[in-house]
């Protein structure tokens, strides 16, 4: 549970991070650099699912409501 709490946190954290980077501090970055913070903006919004899910995983292990 902890583990899943922590990478929702910082998959926040790191989609916040490549979203002002890819938008609008996108004029302050070379385009190599523009292009990676668009990736990432991508992989950390999958990590926000993945993380949701194993904390639903981890709620239902521990016989506690999942909604």
């Amino acid at each position: 549970m902890s583990f899943s709490n922590g990478a929702l946190f910082w998959s926040a954290v790191g989609l916040l991070v490549t979203v002002l980077l890819a938008y609008p501090l996108s004029g302050l970055l070379a385009m190599p650099y523009q292009i990676l913070a668009h990736i990432g903006t991508l992989l950390f919004a999958v990590g926000i699912k993945i993380a949701y899910v194993a904390r639903l995983v981890s709620l239902k292990q521990l016989g506690r409501s999942v909604h």
